[in-house]
């Protein structure tokens, strides 16, 4: 069941790239994920689909820096696609080009932090809490880098060795509600909770979701349409194959053009000839 703009909880990509637009907010949850007070942050909100008019575009990192000169990407991650180490490392090369200025020195790049928050466990430790760094292998000290991916999962069970904060964090994640921030005393989950109950009260941003939502499902849909046509399509290509019918010519042609258009050309070809020979003599 779709659960509407009022009943998302911070796991919900958008809310959660809504929620970490606002600066404060957004240091609010870095210091809980870091464990440490810091200084104020500038959030980069254009590579967000919340600024952009153009919603062909879905993109919900946030990346901020702080007044330090810290670098941080944070996600909100509930589908586990098996892809989150080569993300983060992705992810770590796109802010170092953008951080360094051509003719700079390779010193003058600035730490930095890819953080991914999980609804599920992305590596099976069942740990809060995975982060990585460069070490070297054979006497184990850091290569000095100065970056640091981190993978928080809200299906943790190490509570022992986290701060409560960040598990309260990781639980409120996924039950962004009244009832449970009643049963915790962190003053940063109330701020935190205050804020997002604020920002769900926003008429404009709760259309902005209701668009994203129905984006998605666009796509969805066309996805689906697009591959039952590149089925057919290729359904086909094996007949004509069986056939022994298809020219060596028209082969390489035939494979890079297996989409939906193509299909409807032949499907339209195929209702105006007699024969298997005609129509590939027409195609």
């Amino acid at each position: 069941m779709e659960k509407s703009f009022q009943e998302l909880d911070l796991s919900n990509a958008f809310l959660f790239a809504a929620a970490l637009e606002d600066p404060e907010t957004c240091r609010l949850v870095l210091e809980i994920i870091l464990g440490g007070k810091l200084p104020p942050i500038n959030v980069h909100a254009e590579h967000s689909i919340l600024v952009s008019t153009d919603f062909r575009s879905v993109r919900l990192d946030i990346y901020a820096n702080d007044e330090i000169e810290v670098n941080y990407n944070v996600e909100a991650q509930n589908k586990n696609e098996g892809n989150l180490p080569k993300r983060s490392r992705y992810h770590q090369a796109e802010m170092d080009v953008s951080s360094l200025k051509p003719g700079q020195d390779f010193n003058d790049l600035k730490p930095g932090y890819v953080i991914f928050i999980c609804t599920f466990d992305p590596f099976g430790k069942k740990l809060y809490r995975y982060t990585f760094e460069e070490r070297c292998l054979e006497r184990d000290f850091p290569l000095g880098d100065e970056t640091k991916k981190l993978f928080l999962s809200t299906k943790g069970e190490n509570a022992d060795e986290v701060p409560e904060e960040l598990v309260h964090f990781l639980e409120y994640m996924e039950n962004s509600t009244d009832d449970y921030v009643a049963t915790v005393t962190d003053h940063s989950i109330s701020k935190l909770h205050d804020k997002i109950k604020k920002l769900k009260k926003e008429r404009n941003l709760e259309a902005r979701y209701m668009t994203f939502e129905e984006l998605l499902k666009s796509r969805e849909k066309d996805g689906i349409v697009q591959g039952k046509a590149e089925g057919k399509a290729e359904s086909i290509l094996v007949l004509l194959a069986d056939y022994g019918a298809v020219p060596e010519q028209l082969e390489e042609e035939i494979s890079a053009q297996r989409n939906a258009e193509t299909l409807e050309k032949w499907l339209k070809l195929a209702a105006k000839v007699s024969s298997i020979e005609e129509f590939i003599e027409k195609m």
